[in-house]
Order: structure tokens, then sequence, then C-alpha cells
């Protein structure tokens, strides 16, 4: 049984997260060769400042693009 976890910033509609499932879900059970029944996914959403790339959150990178770095 495939167990996917997906994190991402919050936000994003319910609709959005069925869309992603399901893409994921057909992705996977092709691949896999498996059911579709047997593939689990989890969505854990994240606020904004809880989220970091390159050791800065969302707004930090934000502040940086508008002073131009």
């Amino acid at each position: 049984m495939p167990i996917i976890e997906m994190h991402m910033l919050e936000g994003r509609t319910v609709e959005q997260k069925h869309r992603v499932a399901a893409a994921v879900t057909k992705a996977v059970s092709e691949s896999l060769n498996c059911s579709p029944e047997t593939v689990r996914i989890l969505i854990t959403e994240h606020g904004s400042e809880e989220f970091y790339v390159a050791g800065l959150t969302k707004s930090q990178r934000a502040a940086l693009q508008e002073q131009g770095q």
C-alpha cells in the first residue's frame, strides 16, 4: 500500500487538493501497477512562517525581492 505525504503552504482550495490527490493517485497506481484503492495520500498544510526555502520563510523571501536582492 503506497502512502504519499504532501506538504504545502496553506491557502489552496479543497477542490485543488482533490485534483492533486486524484492526479497523484493515478500516477502512483499506473507507475507501481497497483489498484488506486490501495494508494493513500496525506496532505499537511503549513503556515507561511513554518515553511522555509534556503533558510528563509515566504515573507522573508518576498521582502528580499522587494529590496531587489
